[in-house]
């Protein structure tokens, strides 16, 4: 009895972790959508993803000194998945509202068990399947301006969805024989690396700056990106995988939420019928629906 009661604490705890994270994650959006009111996207991504790196190095510095070439490489790759995401997000994020990217993202989950299946050789099951039909259409009712067409905006979500998905996908294929942490700190430093490249290629330099653009780009890499990603690490020793994807999955939700309230986004039938599609494609393919089956 004592130590269930230890471990489940310990479960509950990790689930309120992830919340967090999620809610960070939703609020994400926000402050994204903020700061480029302010700074080109590419920068605001280097700028975010610089100040994580040396966070992370000053935090696990005495790890990261025994990283070998294959984690180096394994980072690499799962960092080039993630920087591509990122980059596409952001840059969408200019032609779309913060609430449908918010949606369109969290379809990432979705699309997890096909790109594995590619890897992997495993096959999708029925509730996969069904979970990427009634996503699909979600996205469908959701982003169709009239005239049956796609915007811009959202078709780079949808894009950026499947650079995420292939990012989870290659951290499912590496961490099992590398330490996370260290996985973790050389993803960001690669996206950093990437995206301050890209951003000198791109991109006029910024300004001088300011509150209005600093205030976005710290909360997103201290929350957004070193605090959350740490927190994602952790919390996934005491809690299952699903749980995990389902809580975080709510991301979706708040993103929303918040975008509402604080960016006074327009709310809609539409956008509610198709919110609610996406989001039982993501409990769906992440859940298969257990937790009704087993009680």
């Amino acid at each position: 009895g004592f130590m269930e009661k230890v471990t489940d604490k310990k479960t509950f705890r990790a689930d309120i972790f992830l919340l967090i994270v999620a809610l960070i994650w939703g609020s994400g959006f926000v402050a994204t959508k903020n700061g480029l009111n302010y700074i080109t996207p590419l920068y605001m991504l280097a700028f975010r993803f610089g100040i994580s790196t040396i966070l992370m190095f000053l935090i696990f510095f005495k790890r990261v000194k025994k990283a070998t070439v294959k984690d180096f490489i394994a980072g690499f790759i799962i960092g080039v998945f993630l920087y591509l995401g990122f980059a596409v997000q952001t840059f969408a994020l200019q032609y779309t509202t913060a609430s449908k990217q918010a949606f369109i993202t969290g379809t990432n989950v979705v699309m997890v068990p096909f790109l594995y299946w590619a890897v992997s050789k495993e096959k999708p099951d029925t509730f996969d399947i069904i979970a990427a039909l009634l996503c699909f259409t979600g996205i469908g009712i959701l982003s169709f301006e009239k005239g049956f067409k796609m915007g811009l905006g959202d078709g780079l979500t949808l894009l950026c969805a499947l650079f995420y998905a292939a990012h989870i996908v290659a951290i499912g294929h590496f961490a099992p024989k590398h330490d996370p942490i260290i996985l973790a700190v050389f993803q960001i430093l690669w996206t950093f690396i990437l995206s301050l490249i890209s951003a000198l290629i791109f991109e006029p330099v910024p300004g001088p700056i300011t509150k209005e653009m600093a205030f976005p780009i710290v909360y997103l890499a201290v929350f957004g990106t070193t605090f959350a990603f740490l927190i994602q690490n952790v919390a996934q020793k005491y809690t299952s995988s699903t749980k995990t994807a389902i809580i975080l999955s709510m991301e979706s939700v708040f993103g929303s939420l918040l975008s509402f309230i604080i960016l006074k986004e327009p709310f809609t039938f539409k956008f509610l019928i198709g919110c609610v599609a996406i989001l039982l494609s993501i409990i769906t393919t992440e859940t298969k629906w257990s937790f009704i089956r087993k009680s």
